[in-house]
């Protein structure tokens, strides 16, 4: 055809954006009556002839299981909620069609089972994104004609049930849904598909930058598709959909998965589906074990239908509900495991808070999730998985590695693909989207998103794009899916979008970016936690929840320490066996309640509150029954302890592996002669009196010191001064503190005679305005430091006058609470380290009704440093005190520990906590954090009554040449003072210490425990050679430092071998054991050597010794040799 030579036509230029505009026109909104959403169903069919439905209403807020449900008799209803027992008729002229569906949409979440109890899917009520409320009818049961099923519908959204629409309001008690369908429907299917075409066009054109073809072309095609449209002629559509394949490519549907397997060799986006659901959060955890069926349900359902769907998810806890609570939907799921489209990842039990649990209890996330994982599945997990962490402790780089875990994805932060170093020096491959979400929508901005938001392209060049919706569950979607498979058409032809790929692992992303970048030599590195700049509320908020994590974990330290000597010490009894399964299950209780922030309904904190209640009930008894075997016939110490417990000897039991001198009290009433030789001080009344007891090792018990000129020699005698009204001086020959117009004014090192705090400023509780630009019990803002109120204490008055003992009550009443204070000084150190210091003590009792306040206690130091110290697990980390920089500004409210401390050269000064973790140090100021009072979305946060202790702890010397670490730890461990009866002291000869480190003040011992892998079906047996018997011992070095220590252990012990681990306690090298003749209490030891922060499992196999080689003294040959061995003995 020839050029024409006149033109009388306007022309093809258009008004872009005019057309762009248009196309929010062809689905929904005012033209629907006509436009693309009026032929989207042939059919619907309501009526009860054909939708037969039966109803029981579960009460309250329970949530029975469906064996339950289905016992209660279920009532005729139209549309009403809870359990339906769902008929539904088929017309037979229904069965020319590919598929039918049964619509239910009661605005709230829903589950479908079969008649037997099976989870067949999830439905997702309402009209947002997450939309899902068709259940399609298997063609089995259409041939049938009637088709039978159940349905359980709960009474909460997707993000819970916020009283005023906002996701992070409290929750309405009260709310009700509404069924809006329960509806039997033919999808017109064509149409369906024209509308998935439509919108990946849309999203071609919104996302694609500036005036490229590919957005033209897409822009142009999908102008076309609705001139052509017409929705009385159903060939119309089938027209709009061939021109769709303009962009997505000829016969594109056809190929289905296939489609993959066309187009560019390499992939820059790896699709895998995902499913992030907060084990509990705006909802209890019994409405996220309903959540996981849900969600993994209709992922098992999707992958049968999307062969290249491949779907993750974390949390061994949320494995272990499916398999309790849904036996036939985990077996599905195991199923698909095996198949390998089914995903566990991160290997920890749940996705825990990775800034306050312990060391030790990060270990067991992974000890625990892997060990439920191999299993169930007969697999470890590869990868650690923590999309949604508030930050992440620099210590975990090393325990991931440890936990066999060699790559890591996280959230948001300056690289997309890098290696992360921790504390020790250990690295992991780290991913942090580039998509920046874990609940991408599988848009193509998405996809986009992964290549044009890469931070760090010159050296990665691939993303994951982690998709389906999440939080509150749900997952991908069929659309998602579908939108995937027409951008991967997309990018076969064209080469303005990433390529995306299904069908492969995260585990697979990750092997792929070892290879491609020479084993991570070719990425960036960043070294220590990945802060985050956000939700720094969240370690205060919740305090109770925090104190019950602390103390928890500590117990079960404790408990596995204890139970452990007495499965192994066989003085007194002979059937004792290690309490495995009930220790594990106190361990599973404080792991699943390890979401710590403190930001979630109070639903959820009461459910934890009754967990933590269980572990410390059940902790104590095994605690009672280990000591029962350790110390027969012995009680504990209490106050309400009597004459007849008090007439033997009073003991302690030092869990820690640190010496110690402790003031413990001890009730007098009627105690005998002898024991009241041992009270150094009497309480006003005369009821209470107060000793030293001295444990020299650790893991053994410590006894009562009887008043000796060496012993006054050791003790500084402390004193209080008061003028009677507003001036205290607490103080011995180490330090003083004074109290002035109720403030803390002065601060003495006497030894030094240097005063710590600066002239013209105070000390002690300030309470700041709090309220957050939006997260409330998430976020605190940098200007609520603006708002400083210093409190005053007031009604001071003195409690105990010395000599071991002085303390100081005051109060503090502010707006509706009430704060009462204990300040004690004792007349012992912090620890034994020579040249330590007395700390000061301060045990609250806290009556909190303030909202939108924060209660901390400051004290400003005439000490200066760009840096303070706070402990992390298994080690400590140094932040800024100033504001260079908004990376500095931005750590105005951190995480810590046992500790915070303020150092120089020669001096320092530090915080002891025993249940807070946050902190602050700005300038010369350190701070903690006590209370807040947020009021979303728990209304009621933090109200009522509160006790807690802090101490605070002057050291001569900087932080590294201190004690504060080891004063911390023994801080937070208190002694088990136990009551031995009359006549049976001497069993006290026999108990010894089972460990001791020498060489290395550095080195702490964490945990002792017997092997996972032993057998506890029986006593301890060591001439029994068909069962093993381990003790696992975690250390870790704890200043930053190199160290060599030697492990000394009992003579009680018999090891016959040693052998470092990872944390799964999988062996890794042997260890020399060096045996000993005994002589020294010791039967060997063995030589450990760390590096900075460092931490080391080692694996002790007990079992029957040879005996030693005689040792023979050689002399001249004409003098007799005698056997050595025999002269020691004589």
């Amino acid at each position: 055809m020839a050029y024409p030579q006149l033109n009388y036509n306007p022309g093809k230029k258009w008004i872009k954006n005019l057309t762009k505009d248009r196309l929010s026109t062809f689905h929904g909104g005012h033209y629907s009556d006509i436009n693309l959403s009026s032929i989207l169903f042939l059919h619907r069919l309501d009526a009860p002839e054909y939708v037969k439905l039966k109803v029981w209403s579960a009460p309250g807020n329970t949530k029975p299981t469906f064996e339950e449900a289905m016992q209660h008799k279920f009532r005729s209803a139209k549309k009403t909620n809870h359990w339906w027992k769902v008929t539904v008729v088929i017309p037979a002229y229904w069965q020319q069609y590919d598929r039918v569906q049964f619509e239910f949409d009661p605005g709230c979440e829903a589950m479908i089972y079969s008649t037997d109890g099976t989870p067949l899917q999830g439905i997702t009520g309402g009209y947002g994104g997450d939309r899902r409320v068709e259940y399609i009818i298997p063609l089995e049961e259409r041939e049938k004609g009637v088709h039978e099923f159940v349905i359980e519908s709960s009474c909460n959204g997707m993000f819970g049930v916020p009283w005023n629409g906002d996701t992070v309001a409290a929750p309405d008690m009260n709310r009700y849904f509404t069924l809006d369908s329960a509806d039997l429907v033919v999808p017109n299917q064509d149409a369906w598909g024209l509308l998935w075409d439509f919108q990946t066009l849309r999203e071609l054109v919104d996302s694609l930058p500036g005036n490229t073809p590919l957005q033209n072309k897409a822009l142009t095609v999908a102008n076309e598709i609705m001139n052509v449209f017409d929705k009385g002629d159903p060939t119309s559509v089938r027209e709009a959909r061939k021109l769709a394949e303009e962009v997505f490519g000829e016969g594109w549907e056809a190929k289905g998965a296939e489609i993959y397997n066309e187009g560019p060799k390499k992939s820059n986006v790896w699709g895998i589906g995902h499913c992030h659901i907060d084990t509990a959060w705006l909802w209890p955890y019994r409405v996220t074990q309903q959540k996981v069926a849900r969600s993994w349900s209709t992922q098992v359902d999707l992958m049968e239908r999307y062969p290249e769907h491949r779907f993750t998810c974390s949390s061994a806890q949320q494995y272990k509900w499916l398999e309790q609570l849904y036996p036939p939907l985990f077996a599905r799921v195991k199923e698909k495991v095996l198949q390998g489209k089914f995903h566990p990842i991160g290997g920890s039990w749940v996705e825990n808070d990775s800034n306050m649990p312990s060391g030790e209890a990060l270990v067991r996330q992974f000890l625990f999730g892997q060990r439920f994982f191999e299993t169930r599945f007969g697999k470890r997990c590869e990868t650690a998985w923590l999309p949604d962490s508030f930050g992440v402790t620099g210590a975990l780089p090393q325990l991931v590695r440890g936990a066999e875990l060699p790559s890591m994805h996280s959230n948001v932060f300056p690289h997309s693909t890098f290696n992360w170093v921790g504390l020790d020096g250990t690295q992991v491959l780290c991913h942090m989207t580039p998509v920046d979400t874990y609940t991408a929508q599988a848009t193509v901005g998405d996809v986009n998103k992964g290549l044009t938001n890469h931070k760090n392209l010159e050296s990665s060049d691939t993303a994951l794009l982690v998709f389906g919706n999440g939080d509150g569950g749900g997952g991908p979607l069929a659309k998602m899916l579908e939108n995937l498979r027409r951008i991967r058409g997309v990018t076969n032809t064209h080469r303005e979008l990433p390529p995306v790929s299904m069908g492969r692992s995260v585990d697979e992303f990750f092997e792929d970016v070892e290879k491609t970048s020479e084993e991570g030599k070719n990425l960036p590195n960043w070294h220590g936690e990945l802060y985050l700049e956000f939700h720094r509320g969240t370690y205060t908020s919740h305090g109770s929840i925090k104190k019950g994590n602390r103390h928890s974990e500590i117990l079960l330290r404790d408990v596995e320490q204890a139970t452990t000597l007495a499965s192994l010490y066989k003085y007194h009894k002979n059937d004792y066996v290690y309490p495995k399964q009930a220790i594990d299950d106190s361990w599973e209780k404080v792991l699943l309640n390890q979401l710590l922030p403190g930001s979630s309904i109070g639903m959820v904190y009461e459910d934890a509150e009754k967990l933590y209640a269980e572990v410390k009930k059940d902790g104590e008894a095994l605690l009672e029954e280990a000591f029962s075997i350790l110390f027969p016939h012995s009680v504990p110490l209490t106050p309400s302890s009597r004459t007849k417990s008090l007439g033997g000897k009073i003991v302690a039991f030092n869990t820690t592996f640190l010496p110690r001198w402790d003031i413990i009290k001890i009730p007098l009433v009627k105690a005998g002669p002898a024991l009241k030789a041992q009270i150094l001080q009497a309480s006003e009344n005369g009821k209470e009196g107060y000793a030293i007891m001295c444990c020299p090792n650790g893991g053994s018990p410590g006894a009562l010191r009887s008043p000796t000129n060496a012993l006054h020699a050791h003790l500084m005698p402390v004193s209080v001064y008061t003028n009677g009204s507003d001036h205290f001086v607490l103080r011995n020959a180490s330090v003083q503190m004074t109290i002035s117009k109720g403030r803390i004014s002065s601060l003495l090192d006497v030894k030094l005679n240097r005063e710590l705090i600066p002239e013209g400023t105070t000390g002690g509780l300030v309470i700041f305005q709090d309220r957050p630009n939006y997260w409330d019990a998430w976020d605190v803002e940098i200007h609520h430091l603006e708002t400083a109120k210093p409190l005053e204490f007031s009604n001071i008055c003195v409690v105990s006058q010395g000599p071991l003992r002085a303390s100081v009550r005051a109060e503090v009443r502010y707006g509706q609470s009430t704060v009462s204070v204990t300040i004690s000084l004792d007349a012992t150190t912090a620890t034994v380290k020579e040249n330590s210091r007395s700390l000061f003590n301060f045990d609250a009792i806290v009556d909190w009704h303030q909202r939108h306040e924060f209660l901390k206690f400051e004290l400003p130091l005439n000490i200066h440093n760009a840096n303070a110290t706070y402990e992390t697990q298994f080690g400590h980390i140094q932040r800024p005190t100033h504001k260079n920089t908004t990376w500095d500004i931005a750590k105005f409210e951190v995480c810590g520990h046992k500790y915070a401390d303020l150092s120089e050269f020669g001096y320092g000064a530090a915080i002891l906590s025993e249940s807070k973790y946050g902190f602050a140090c700005q300038g010369n100021v350190l701070r903690i954090s006590l209370l807040r009072a947020a009021t979303a979305p728990d209304a009621e946060q933090d109200q009522g009554e509160h006790q807690f202790s802090w101490a605070v702890m002057p050291h001569q010397g900087h932080f590294l040449e201190s004690d504060v670490p080891q004063a911390a730890y023994l801080y937070n461990s208190p002694l088990r003072v136990r009551c031995i009866p009359a006549g049976t002291e001497e069993l006290l000869s026999t108990f010894k210490a089972p460990f001791t480190l020498e060489g290395a003040r550095n080195v702490f011992l964490e945990t002792v425990k017997r092997g996972e892998y032993d057998s506890f079906e029986d006593p301890v047996n060591f001439d029994d050679k068909s069962t093993t018997t381990t003790v696992v011992l975690r250390l870790y070095e704890a200043f930053g430092g190199h160290a060599q220590t030697l492990l000394k252990f009992s003579d009680h012990l018999p090891v016959v071998k040693a052998f470092t681990t990872n944390l799964l306690e999988d062996e890794d090298e042997e260890l020399n054991v060096t045996r000993s003749d005994g002589l020294d209490g010791y039967g060997g030891h063995l030589a450990l050597s760390f590096r900075g922060f460092e931490v080391k499992t080692v694996k002790l196999v007990l079992g029957t010794l040879p005996p030693l080689p005689h040792k023979r003294v050689e002399k001249r040959s004409s003098w007799v040799n005698v056997d050595q061995t025999q002269l020691l003995e004589f």
